[in-house]
């Protein structure tokens, strides 16, 4: 129940339990006292808190021992007010009074640890309101040597290039192109390295920005076999910045590509598990809070399963999430 009341009931059996005098019911103070509360202290706070725990995780946790993110985007509805309709209106497709207002999210996850290092949200529709537009926003995030692993949205010739100019990787499924594997330089079988040309200037970019970026980008084109328990195996054509093909095999890069699939169930994590598929702030400001609140709790849950994992000798991606709770109980102090 994450109502303002049960919070405070939940607060006064906390002070109870600990043989203190229970405060007031009401919830007056409470709402006024979340209402003041810096949106970018929480935001801070939660940005940290996984960025701390990213940077602490165990060498041997890494893929070949560098920092892979995973990036994926989705959605949340809030409830129906004049000033959230205003902020992130519904989508057109649905008439007045019919639908609730629609924010985008994108987040960057953690291959290693799980943690949210980084969030954007912005309108569900419009021009540069999309999980690419949030990508180029949240590209300060990502330091050289960085692998960036994304689905066949992200395969643009724009962000690549992006990301490509501050030292990090991309690694992606082809998009709308198609791999001819008879042009360009042959790696091994469905294995080349082509040149994309610079396309047309993207709507979403002004003129200054697309005229610094180079006017070609070398990427590497691999067919691989992706095998997920419980599905069909794939064969899909990877694109990636990541050249050297003795460094990187094509099976290398098709075990990347299947964890792709944590990025999926993180989201889920997030949305699901910790009910933030709803949200309930009547202002944008509040909205924005409660989401930096679930991702504070979310990395907060995925520090404990990390420090439990280097317990026990395995990865944390090997604990279940939902799971999380039974592992709060076996290790507090």
């Amino acid at each position: 129940d994450p109502s303002c009341r049960a919070a405070v009931a939940r607060l006064n059996a906390h002070r109870v339990a600990r043989g203190q005098r229970p405060c007031s019911a009401r919830t007056g103070a409470y709402c006024q006292a979340r209402q003041r509360l810096p949106e970018r202290l929480v935001a801070d706070v939660a940005r940290g808190t996984g960025r701390a725990l990213e940077d602490r995780v165990e060498q041997r946790w890494r893929w070949k021992g560098r920092r892979v993110y995973t990036y994926d985007g989705s959605a949340v509805s809030m409830p129906d007010t004049p000033a959230n309709q205003a902020a992130y209106p519904q989508p057109g497709t649905q008439k007045p009074g019919l639908g609730f207002p629609l924010a985008r999210l994108a987040a960057v996850f953690s291959l290693a640890c799980g943690a949210v290092v980084e969030l954007g949200m912005c309108r569900y529709a419009g021009k540069g309101q999309s999980e690419l537009g949030l990508l180029r926003a949240l590209l300060g995030v990502f330091r050289p040597g960085d692998v960036v692993l994304a689905d066949r949205l992200m395969c643009a010739w724009t962000e690549m290039v992006m990301l490509k100019l501050r030292g990090v990787e991309s690694v992606t499924r082809l998009g709308k192109r198609e791999a001819d594997f008879r042009r360009g330089r042959r790696l091994g079988p469905g294995d080349h390295v082509v040149t994309w040309p610079k396309p047309r200037k993207p709507h979403t970019i002004d003129q200054a920005a697309y005229d610094a970026l180079p006017e070609s980008l070398v990427v590497r084109e691999t067919r691989v076999r992706v095998e997920r328990p419980g599905f069909r195996t794939t064969a899909l054509v990877v694109a990636t910045t990541l050249r050297d093909a003795e460094e990187f095999t094509a099976g290398d890069l098709a075990g990347l590509y299947r964890a792709r699939w944590t990025a999926e169930l993180d989201l889920r994590s997030l949305k699901r598990t910790l009910q933030m598929d709803v949200l309930r702030g009547k202002t944008p400001e509040m909205v924005r809070k409660e989401v930096w609140a679930h991702v504070l709790a979310y990395n907060l849950v995925r520090t404990v399963m990390a420090r439990a994992a280097a317990t026990h000798g395995v990865e944390p991606r090997s604990i279940s999430f939902k799971g999380a709770a039974q592992v709060l109980d076996a290790f507090r102090p």
